[in-house]
């Protein structure tokens, strides 16, 4: 943990330091140290103005997500009892799509720059109540209903987005196709604390469950027989996983597989109780997340790939390598 820690620092600086413009870490530094009152001579021309406004905003949005998206993961594969749960088997994350490429397509920018995140969140959470209310209509509310009602919403929501895609202004295609695929390029200052409130929610709430999460892991049976409201816990979960989730799309498009594989990794290092877990998760899920927007701003020359090809083909290897390990 300690090792993650400083390396989530340490690739932080790289993440503020190398872009289409690479500045010196020094001159990160005394930008940085500058603007906190500290007597250092700030570099010159833009560089300040790259490092404050650009990419120290984009750093900490890059935590905030990875930190969210990985206790969330935690959270869903634990209340649901599937190794495999994560935003995108439920259906949040492709409600929160379809709700932004509804804007992008359609609608337009009706409320200035919070148009977006605002319709993001809202198709989030209209995917969250249509997944409530089809296990409340049938008989039980238990993991696999949970789970194969996220799945239907899901498949439904990505209808939804392709149709907006293909019946909109085809202009606009190509930031459809970037924004769906993820991006962490809309960071600013005043949107940061949606991140931050995401993670917040997602972090306090599996710290303050510790223990009923924990007793989950011995089966229902065993935690409804310790006095764990089954029903109630699963579906604050599944609600704090909910707008968690909608928060980071409004923010930073769609990611995939963080939630899946960070949980995994977490768990190999600090165990299956939940309160260690969460703080490994947030911090894995930072670090990987901010590797991952590294590498998609300079894999290529002066072009940022979506941030979502790297963790999904992260992902698809992960996955691959789960199911032989599996298979031993």
């Amino acid at each position: 943990m300690a090792a993650a820690s400083a390396a989530v620092v340490i690739l932080a600086a790289l993440s503020i330091a190398y872009g289409a413009t690479p500045i010196t870490l020094r001159d990160v530094a005394a930008a940085i140290g500058n603007a906190l009152g500290l007597d250092m001579q700030a570099p010159g021309g833009p560089v300040s103005r790259i490092v404050l406004h650009l990419r120290l905003p984009r750093a900490l949005l890059t935590i905030c997500v990875g930190m969210g998206l990985g206790v969330v993961g935690a959270l869903l594969q634990t209340v649901t009892r599937n190794d495999l749960a994560d935003p995108f088997l439920f259906g949040l994350s492709a409600g929160a799509a379809a709700g932004a490429v509804s804007v992008i397509t359609v609608t337009g920018d009706a409320l200035g720059i919070w148009t977006l995140p605002a319709a993001a969140f809202a198709g989030g959470m209209l995917a969250t109540g249509t997944v409530l209310l089809l296990i409340r209509r049938g008989e039980g509310q238990g993991p696999e209903r949970l789970i194969l009602a996220g799945l239907a919403v899901s498949f439904l929501f990505i209808a939804l987005t392709n149709y907006l895609v293909f019946s909109g202004d085809q202009r606009a295609a190509h930031s459809v196709l970037f924004w769906t695929m993820g991006g962490l390029g809309l960071a600013r200052w005043d949107n940061l604390l949606l991140g931050l409130l995401g993670a917040v929610i997602a972090i306090r709430f599996a710290l303050a469950n510790h223990r009923r999460l924990d007793a989950l892991l011995a089966g229902e049976n065993t935690a409804a027989s310790l006095g764990v409201p089954m029903g109630q816990l699963r579906l604050a979960a599944f609600v704090t996983a909910s707008v968690a989730t909608a928060l980071f799309v409004s923010v930073a498009g769609v990611i995939g597989f963080v939630g899946l594989m960070v949980p995994h990794i977490a768990r190999s290092l600090a165990g299956p109780l939940h309160l260690r877990l969460t703080l490994a998760c947030a911090v894995l899920g930072a670090l990987l997340l901010l590797a991952s927007d590294l590498v998609a701003r300079t894999l290529l020359h002066a072009q940022e790939l979506p941030i979502s090809i790297v963790t999904n083909s992260l992902g698809a290897m992960f996955v691959v390598a789960l199911l032989f390990r599996k298979g031993e």
